[in-house]
Protein backbone atom coordinates (compact mmCIF):
# COMPACT_ATOMS: atom_id res chain seq x y z
CA UNK A 1 0.00 0.00 0.00
CA UNK A 2 0.67 3.38 -1.02
CA UNK A 3 0.26 6.81 0.70
CA UNK A 4 -2.31 8.91 -0.10
CA UNK A 5 -1.16 11.73 -2.68
CA UNK A 6 -2.10 15.10 -3.85
CA UNK A 7 -1.55 15.25 -7.95
CA UNK A 8 -2.70 16.57 -11.23
CA UNK A 9 -5.67 14.74 -12.48
CA UNK A 10 -4.44 12.30 -15.31
CA UNK A 11 -5.67 9.67 -17.71
CA UNK A 12 -4.89 7.12 -15.65
CA UNK A 13 -7.28 7.34 -13.41
CA UNK A 14 -10.08 7.03 -15.87
CA UNK A 15 -11.92 4.12 -14.40
CA UNK A 16 -11.90 4.66 -11.03
CA UNK A 17 -12.76 8.62 -11.78
CA UNK A 18 -15.53 7.71 -13.80
CA UNK A 19 -16.64 5.39 -10.78
CA UNK A 20 -16.57 7.95 -8.59
CA UNK A 21 -18.49 10.23 -10.69
CA UNK A 22 -21.17 7.73 -10.75
CA UNK A 23 -21.26 7.79 -6.87
CA UNK A 24 -21.19 11.49 -6.98
CA UNK A 25 -24.16 11.36 -8.99
CA UNK A 26 -26.32 9.08 -7.41
CA UNK A 27 -25.84 11.42 -3.95
CA UNK A 28 -26.89 14.67 -6.33
CA UNK A 29 -23.50 16.04 -7.07
CA UNK A 30 -21.88 17.05 -10.52
CA UNK A 31 -25.08 16.41 -12.41
CA UNK A 32 -24.40 18.69 -14.39
CA UNK A 33 -21.52 16.42 -16.20
CA UNK A 34 -22.23 13.51 -18.78
CA UNK A 35 -20.99 10.51 -17.71
CA UNK A 36 -20.92 9.23 -20.93
CA UNK A 37 -19.05 12.37 -22.64
CA UNK A 38 -16.31 12.77 -19.48
CA UNK A 39 -15.69 8.70 -20.63
CA UNK A 40 -15.63 8.93 -23.93
CA UNK A 41 -13.69 12.24 -24.30
CA UNK A 42 -11.66 11.44 -21.31
CA UNK A 43 -8.49 13.08 -22.25
CA UNK A 44 -9.80 16.21 -23.56
CA UNK A 45 -11.48 16.47 -19.95
CA UNK A 46 -8.11 16.02 -18.59
CA UNK A 47 -6.63 18.10 -20.34
CA UNK A 48 -9.02 21.42 -19.57
CA UNK A 49 -9.21 20.55 -15.98
CA UNK A 50 -5.75 20.80 -15.94
CA UNK A 51 -5.67 23.84 -18.16
CA UNK A 52 -8.34 25.54 -15.65
CA UNK A 53 -11.05 25.37 -18.36
CA UNK A 54 -13.29 23.05 -16.93
CA UNK A 55 -14.46 23.40 -13.26
CA UNK A 56 -15.61 20.40 -11.24
CA UNK A 57 -18.53 22.17 -9.15
CA UNK A 58 -21.46 23.61 -10.09
CA UNK A 59 -20.97 26.03 -13.20
CA UNK A 60 -21.67 30.10 -11.95
CA UNK A 61 -24.21 32.55 -13.64
CA UNK A 62 -22.50 35.09 -16.13
CA UNK A 63 -22.40 38.07 -13.75
CA UNK A 64 -19.83 35.63 -11.14
CA UNK A 65 -16.14 36.90 -12.16
CA UNK A 66 -14.21 33.78 -13.29
CA UNK A 67 -10.43 33.38 -10.98
CA UNK A 68 -7.79 31.06 -11.70
CA UNK A 69 -8.03 27.56 -10.06
CA UNK A 70 -6.29 24.56 -9.83
CA UNK A 71 -7.75 21.19 -9.40
CA UNK A 72 -5.61 18.41 -7.68
CA UNK A 73 -6.83 14.80 -7.00
CA UNK A 74 -6.16 12.34 -4.03
CA UNK A 75 -4.67 9.38 -4.57
CA UNK A 76 -4.02 5.99 -3.31
CA UNK A 77 -3.14 2.80 -4.67
CA UNK A 78 -3.36 4.55 -7.94
CA UNK A 79 -7.62 4.89 -6.73
CA UNK A 80 -9.29 8.10 -7.50
CA UNK A 81 -10.00 9.43 -3.43
CA UNK A 82 -11.02 13.15 -3.95
CA UNK A 83 -11.15 16.42 -5.57
CA UNK A 84 -9.03 19.58 -4.41
CA UNK A 85 -9.95 22.77 -5.63
CA UNK A 86 -7.64 25.86 -4.94
CA UNK A 87 -8.95 29.25 -6.48
CA UNK A 88 -6.14 31.86 -6.30
CA UNK A 89 -7.74 34.56 -5.37
CA UNK A 90 -10.86 35.42 -3.92
CA UNK A 91 -13.89 37.84 -5.94
CA UNK A 92 -17.02 39.29 -4.13
CA UNK A 93 -18.87 35.44 -4.71
CA UNK A 94 -16.08 33.31 -3.12
CA UNK A 95 -15.80 35.98 -0.20
CA UNK A 96 -18.74 34.77 0.41
CA UNK A 97 -20.27 31.20 -0.23
CA UNK A 98 -16.99 29.69 -2.17
CA UNK A 99 -13.92 30.81 -0.61
CA UNK A 100 -10.40 29.87 -1.74
CA UNK A 101 -10.99 26.15 -1.64
CA UNK A 102 -13.17 23.09 -1.49
CA UNK A 103 -12.88 19.86 -1.40
CA UNK A 104 -15.11 16.08 -1.52
CA UNK A 105 -14.25 12.61 -1.09
CA UNK A 106 -15.77 10.10 -3.48
CA UNK A 107 -18.56 8.76 -1.22
CA UNK A 108 -17.52 4.64 -1.25
CA UNK A 109 -14.12 6.37 0.48
CA UNK A 110 -15.81 8.37 3.41
CA UNK A 111 -15.68 7.97 7.16
CA UNK A 112 -11.58 6.46 6.65
CA UNK A 113 -9.82 9.47 7.21
CA UNK A 114 -9.05 10.50 3.17
CA UNK A 115 -10.75 14.30 4.02
CA UNK A 116 -8.43 14.92 6.80
CA UNK A 117 -5.61 13.83 4.97
CA UNK A 118 -6.51 15.57 1.60
CA UNK A 119 -6.81 18.98 3.51
CA UNK A 120 -3.28 18.47 5.18
CA UNK A 121 -1.68 17.91 2.04
CA UNK A 122 -3.19 20.73 0.32
CA UNK A 123 -1.68 23.09 2.56
CA UNK A 124 1.69 23.14 1.17
CA UNK A 125 -0.11 23.46 -2.68
CA UNK A 126 -1.92 26.96 -1.08
CA UNK A 127 1.34 28.40 0.26
CA UNK A 128 3.19 27.71 -2.54
CA UNK A 129 0.34 29.79 -4.50
CA UNK A 130 0.69 32.40 -2.07
CA UNK A 131 -1.85 32.30 0.01
CA UNK A 132 -1.22 32.23 3.53
CA UNK A 133 -4.58 32.18 4.71
CA UNK A 134 -7.46 29.97 2.46
CA UNK A 135 -10.76 31.04 3.44
CA UNK A 136 -13.10 27.63 3.24
CA UNK A 137 -16.59 27.94 3.10
CA UNK A 138 -18.58 24.96 4.52
CA UNK A 139 -22.60 24.10 4.73
CA UNK A 140 -23.34 24.06 8.60
CA UNK A 141 -25.03 21.14 8.52
CA UNK A 142 -22.21 19.25 6.96
CA UNK A 143 -20.95 17.93 10.65
CA UNK A 144 -18.00 15.70 8.97
CA UNK A 145 -16.53 18.58 6.74
CA UNK A 146 -17.27 21.18 9.57
CA UNK A 147 -15.14 18.37 12.03
CA UNK A 148 -12.52 18.13 8.84
CA UNK A 149 -11.64 21.82 8.92
CA UNK A 150 -11.44 21.97 12.58
CA UNK A 151 -9.52 19.29 12.85
CA UNK A 152 -6.49 20.59 10.40
CA UNK A 153 -6.31 24.38 11.90
CA UNK A 154 -9.21 25.98 10.25
CA UNK A 155 -10.71 28.76 12.92
CA UNK A 156 -14.54 30.03 12.34
CA UNK A 157 -14.72 33.47 11.49
CA UNK A 158 -18.79 33.75 11.38
CA UNK A 159 -22.05 31.84 9.78
CA UNK A 160 -23.54 33.29 6.85
CA UNK A 161 -27.70 32.56 6.56
CA UNK A 162 -29.11 31.52 3.89
CA UNK A 163 -30.56 34.17 1.07
CA UNK A 164 -32.94 33.49 -1.78
CA UNK A 165 -30.08 32.54 -4.27
CA UNK A 166 -27.70 31.04 -1.83
CA UNK A 167 -27.33 28.60 1.13
CA UNK A 168 -25.53 28.98 4.46
CA UNK A 169 -22.01 29.25 5.34
CA UNK A 170 -19.61 28.04 7.99
CA UNK A 171 -16.36 30.39 7.11
CA UNK A 172 -13.41 29.47 8.25
CA UNK A 173 -9.85 30.79 7.78
CA UNK A 174 -7.25 28.45 7.64
CA UNK A 175 -3.01 29.66 8.30
CA UNK A 176 -1.12 28.03 5.66
CA UNK A 177 2.17 29.47 6.35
Amino acid sequence: MTAAKLEKPSIEHKKSYIEALKEFQEEGRYTFLDIDSVESNFEDFIQKVNNGKKHLHKPYANWVEPVPETVLWLIKDNEFIGTLNIRHRLNWHLEKWGGHLNFIVRPSMRGKGFGKKLLQKAIPYISSLGIERALITIDPKDISANTIVQFCGGKLDDTLPATDKFPARNRYWLDCT
